[in-house]
């Protein structure tokens, strides 16, 4: 073979894993970019249930009247055990 066909040759052959290399560097950072797009959007929801939660606990223990500190001289830990009980059925 003559020395030009092997120049193009192997030019062909770098110039194509220089292209895979690249191309591959794109479609990482575009998974990247995905995955922390959805990381962002996931610790979000965690956050909107979290105060969801909190915001019906502090409802919960508002309509019932109950005292849950028990430094307070009306505590009553009867009562909360039995409100425990009712809940988890």
């Amino acid at each position: 073979m003559s020395s030009t066909v092997n120049v193009v040759r192997y030019t062909g052959l770098i110039g194509g894993i220089l292209y895979g290399i690249s191309h591959r560097r794109t479609l990482q950072e575009q998974e990247n970019h995905r995955k922390a797009e959805h990381a962002a959007h996931h610790r979000e929801d965690l956050i909107k249930q979290a105060r969801q939660a909190w915001k019906d606990k502090q409802e919960a223990s508002k309509g019932s009247g109950l005292i849950t500190n028990p430094d307070d001289p009306n505590f009553d830990l009867e009562k909360i055990l039995a409100k425990w009980e009712a809940e988890s059925k």
